[in-house]
Parts: structure tokens; C-alpha cells; sequence
């Protein structure tokens, strides 16, 4: 599972990233980044539909046909194994792709009577991409974009932390996950784990642990 990321860096940063035309004017740092029914905070993304420019999004999938603009929590991520297994997704990673923009994820390793959160992130400590799909949900001033993040198995980094990882796509697959011609077979290539080795994590402070919290103390290393 990833429950929470952050997106830290300033906006012209992320604008030469990912190549972009527009972004929001305000874009603030986000240390926490929770699932949106816990903080009604939006999360930047690029969605297929408008590649060239920076979305704000709810973390956490409301379908298209759902009835209530809520998200079950089994729906901030989606499993790679099982994508083509479920609908709903099977629909949204053929048609509705998106990058959802990071540099960095927390996960909690397990202890006898407690749980240590980590920061996990590149080790060139530059912004990466989630491998995200999305929906859009209402009309007019009620409607909305929101997102899951594909998880997949953990490479021997994060296997130390957690037993699932974020699929953070390679930069070189940025584009073609974008592209809406792309086979599905490459799209489903893509849905793997990130080297460990350009990789690195370390443990942080438990005020991660309430998303309410979205300060710089939480980056941190302990």
C-alpha cells in the first residue's frame, strides 16, 4: 500500500521536470499527502488528457459511476498484478493514465509494539512519478479528478519496510504512459518495481503518522 507522499520541491522545479506549459500559480510544498477524505487536499498530477499541463487531483478513486463523491479506502491504490482483473480499473489503465508527482513516500515497518515510519526516496533526490490512474466525477462545480496509485511488489529496499511499493515509473516511460496509443502489453511492462539501488529511506517523525500534519519537521531524518 502507499497511503501518503510528498511533493516538496518549488513549481518551476516541476515544470522543467515534466516538461509542462501550466501549472497552478500557488502550488504549496506538501510534506503529507494523505488520501483526499482524510485532508481535502489536492495532489498534482499530469493526466493523459492534458499532458502538457499540471492537475490538482484527489487522492483516492471516486469512479465516474459512482453515486457519492467519497472514495472507499480500498480504492487509493490499485494492484498491478490484478489491474485487468477488476473493471473499473481495467477501464481507467487502458484509457486514463496519469503521473502523479512525488519525491518521496513514507511507509511504516512494523515492529513487536510499534510502527517506525521511514521516508523512502531517490537517492539523487530528484522529483520522480507515480504511475497513477484517474477518473473525473460530476458536472459543474461539484465535479472533480481523483486518482489511485498502482502498487506493486517491493525491491529489496523497501522489503526491509513494507511489503508492497508504489510503482514509480522509469523516466524514460513517462511519455508513453501518457501516450494513449500505447499497447497495453508495453503499458503493463512498465508496472514493476524501482531499482533499490537508485533508491534510499530513512526514519522520520510520527507526526507523519496524523495527515493533518503537512510541515518541513516531517521530512526529517531522524
Amino acid at each position: 500500500m502507499c497511503g501518503r507522499f510528498s511533493q516538496t520541491k518549488k513549481i518551476k522545479d516541476v515544470k522543467k521536470r515534466f516538461n509542462l506549459e501550466r501549472v497552478p500559480e500557488n502550488l504549496p510544498q506538501l510534506f503529507n499527502i494523505a488520501p483526499y477524505d482524510a485532508t481535502k487536499q489536492n495532489a498534482p498530477v499530469v493526466l493523459n488528457a492534458y499532458p502538457n499541463e499540471l492537475a490538482l487531483a484527489r487522492f483516492g478513486l471516486v469512479p465516474s459511476w459512482s453515486k457519492e463523491a467519497k472514495t472507499p479506502y480500498s480504492m487509493i491504490n490499485a494492484r498491478a498484478e490484478t489491474i485487468l482483473e477488476k473493471p473499473t480499473y481495467k477501464r481507467l489503465i487502458k484509457s486514463k493514465r496519469c503521473l502523479v508527482i512525488a519525491d518521496g513516500f513514507y511507509e511504516w515497518q512494523k515492529k513487536v509494539d510499534k510502527k517506525i515510519p521511514y521516508r523512502i526516496f531517490l537517492k539523487n533526490d530528484e522529483l520522480f512519478a507515480f504511475a497513477g490512474i484517474w477518473d473525473h466525477w460530476g458536472e459543474g462545480e461539484n465535479e472533480f479528478y481523483s486518482f489511485s496509485i498502482i502498487t506493486t511488489t517491493p525491491n529489496k529496499l523497501v522489503a526491509g519496510i513494507h511489503d508492497r511499493m508504489p510503482v514509480i515509473l522509469e523516466p524514460e516511460d513517462e511519455s508513453g504512459w501518457l501516450q494513449d496509443g500505447t499497447p497495453i502489453d508495453r503499458v503493463l511492462a512498465m508496472l514493476r518495481s524501482y531499482p533499490a539501488e537508485k533508491m534510499d529511506a530513512y526514519p522520520v517523525s510520527t507526526l507523519v503518522n496524523s495527515p493533518v500534519n503537512n510541515t518541513a519537521e516531517i521530512i526529517k531524518e531522524l
